[in-house]
């Protein structure tokens, strides 16, 4: 939980990230970004809490940064979304009443989504019985949201293990599947002006695009109705099958998704090396214009921002602006900033993402 969540706060937070970014990319000749702001409250769609024993009754607890004994005890949350804040009373309130679903349970996690779905996973240090199961049941009819029990080992699933999002883009809606356990854009009100701007910035084009870090999908469904075709990458098996779940969800057939790390592909590009998960693509009957990423915390890998350079087009989506940073120098010599955005997924946080376009000199 953010420690300065403050309203009233928010343009003076926002505006010191506007700056910030600014400083970063000055030494690169970029435009002034754009500037997608956030909800001031109910922004985001998942939330994770330890739970606490006091007075006999377990709360729901957050911890500051380093701190494991000195609990913040939490009633509502207001940078939650309003499915979260509804649903939090409620399932405590199941908790205290049941010995089933209280008997050493530590963990509640939350993921809910702007088309009204919802999805609670409960964590337990015991094994989950019959007993547990039926009352879950019961709950999650109750509550009209999927659960998810775990133990050691063990997953119980009520419902569904994702959660069902829809999303606006250039006057379509996307759907897609956001499965428990694996990475999703936290702010669905800013991810979606996210989703609009590369859509915009990438533009109508006749050729390929190479997309590396894709994830459940996110981006690749917009962006795959921009060009003739997609190879995508993602390393992580849960992202991978949610994706080809979106894909064919959402009747998107122009793209090919591979399980290999940017670094491995880079391998491929290069052919330094063959892989058996390329078996059937041919790699050479792709005309590749654009490519984009969004990488970790940690940027692009020396290695694959020098594949990068190859392309006429970068859309890079970071979650680290010095990295970011980082990267363009790298880059800077052969492509320019034609396009830079912030996008303030974390409010009442330092923590911000940006986005640039880089088109080669």
């Amino acid at each position: 939980m953010s420690a300065v969540f403050d309203p009233s706060t928010y343009d003076q937070q926002l505006a010191a990230k506007v700056e910030r970014l600014r400083a970063l990319l000055a030494p690169f000749d970029a435009p002034q970004p754009a500037v997608f702001d956030s909800p001031r409250e109910h922004y985001r769609l998942r939330a994770e809490f330890r739970l606490w024993r006091q007075d006999g009754q377990r709360h729901y607890a957050m911890f500051a940064p380093g701190e494991k004994h000195t609990p913040i005890l939490i009633e509502d949350f207001p940078i939650a979304s309003q499915r979260i804040n509804e649903l939090m009373p409620r399932l405590k309130s199941a908790w205290q009443a049941s010995e089933a679903l209280s008997n050493r349970l530590f963990q509640v996690e939350f993921l809910t989504t702007l088309a009204g779905d919802a999805m609670i996973t409960l964590c337990y240090h015991r094994p989950l019985d019959e007993q547990w199961e039926a009352e879950a049941r019961q709950l999650s009819a109750e509550l009209g949201a999927s659960i998810i029990g775990r133990s050691k080992g063990k997953r119980l699933v009520i419902g569904r293990d994702y959660a069902v999002e829809e999303l606006q883009v250039a006057g379509r809606t996307f759907r897609y599947r956001q499965p428990e356990g694996a990475f999703t854009q936290p702010n669905g009100q800013v991810n979606q002006k996210m989703l609009g701007w590369a859509y915009e910035a990438l533009g109508q084009r006749q050729d390929d695009l190479l997309e590396l870090y894709c994830g459940n999908g996110n981006f690749t469904l917009p962006l795959a109705t921009r060009v003739r075709k997609v190879l995508a990458t993602e390393i992580s098996k849960t992202s991978v099958n949610a994706a080809l779940h979106n894909l064919d969800d959402n009747a998107v057939e122009n793209v090919r998704l591979v399980r290999l790390s940017a670094e491995e592909l880079t391998e491929a590009l290069n052919e330094v090396r063959a892989f058996r998960r390329l078996e059937g693509i041919d790699l050479k009957s792709y005309a590749f214009g654009s490519v984009f990423v969004d990488p970790p915390r940690a940027g692009m890998d020396p290695d694959t921002c020098e594949l990068t350079r190859r392309f006429d087009n970068i859309l890079y989506i970071s979650c680290n602006p010095e990295t970011l940073a980082a990267n363009i120098a790298q880059l800077h010599d052969t492509h320019r900033v034609e396009r830079c955005a912030l996008f303030d997924q974390f409010p009442y946080t330092h923590h911000m993402e940006s986005g640039v376009l880089l088109v080669r000199r």
